[in-house]
């Protein structure tokens, strides 16, 4: 037990202790925000555990004083996702990753599709569905676009009001007819796409994050929202994720009874702070 250091790591927003051999090799890590402690060699779990101990008591402290609800740091400009707009995270992957002008000029004389054609057509299905989303501003609404997760992945739209929380993942197929099934989609009777399972793990990812930093229980209601189709089937069975044209998210306008304005602006205030997705 001896044998085992503890060094602090700060970076990208993390705060961590490391639980290290003679040799440097990390056999645990304990995030000093929440106090989780994640072993990483099973034969030094309650070594581990003993040595981080000392560390974790004012994590603990903390955490029951404010009746288990985590704290984040005050919102600096560059963490407000207030200022996205929809289609933050793909507009900056194109302009990174994308084509040049040249190259995708020379794609349209030949009329050579390219793979980032569904990209462009991703960010114009987030902007016209976040027009949709901010019109709802008027009845109490609160909308967050382009929310970032770990791995270089978004929630296109997150959506706190009267009517509830709803996590909404947009997709653009222009005159296509669309099936949703239980867990997948269907374009033009195509190959199963996992967009139904996709959109349930995301608000499990929301509720986490909500309730991690608000100390209450938080329902999520995962929607998919698709922009320019033909038709929509949605099977019978699918009971907990809504499928909407983009024009029906105006329904959530005059709906009221879940949450409270206060709340509202409680975990409107979690959702857009940055560091709070981090670790999502």
């Amino acid at each position: 037990m001896g044998e085992l250091t503890v060094r602090a790591w700060k970076r990208y927003g993390h705060d961590r202790l490391y639980v290290d051999l003679p040799d440097g090799t990390a056999v645990a890590w304990a995030d000093r925000r929440s106090g989780e402690v994640t072993v990483l060699l099973a034969e030094f779990r309650d070594a581990a555990l003993e040595v981080l101990a000392p560390y974790l008591a004012e994590t603990s402290e903390r955490i029951s004083r404010e009746g288990g609800r985590l704290s984040l740091p005050s919102l600096a400009p560059d963490d407000d996702l207030a200022k996205n707009r929809p289609g933050a995270e793909l507009r900056t992957k194109l302009t990174a990753e994308g084509p040049s002008a040249l190259e995708r000029m020379i794609s349209w004389m030949l009329r050579r599709e390219s793979e980032w054609d569904s990209w462009r057509a991703g960010l114009v299905g987030e902007r016209v569905m976040g027009a949709e989303l901010e019109r709802l501003s008027r009845h109490g609404w609160r909308v967050l676009h382009s929310v970032p997760l770990p791995n270089s992945v978004d929630i296109d739209h997150l959506l706190i009001g009267p009517g509830g929380v709803f996590n909404i993942n947009t997709k653009h197929h222009p005159k296509m007819n669309v099936w949703v099934g239980d867990d997948s989609v269907k374009i033009n009777h195509g190959p199963p796409r996992p967009y139904t399972r996709k959109v349930r793990a995301e608000a499990r990812r929301v509720r986490r994050v909500l309730e991690k930093y608000s100390g209450t229980t938080v329902q999520v209601n995962p929607i998919l929202a698709f922009v320019g189709i033909a038709g929509l089937t949605t099977v019978a069975t699918l009971q907990d994720v809504r499928a909407w044209r983009d024009r029906d998210v105006a329904a959530l306008g005059p709906v009221t009874g879940a949450l409270q304005p206060a709340q509202i602006e409680t975990l409107y205030e979690i959702a857009r702070h940055r560091r709070a997705w981090e670790d999502a």
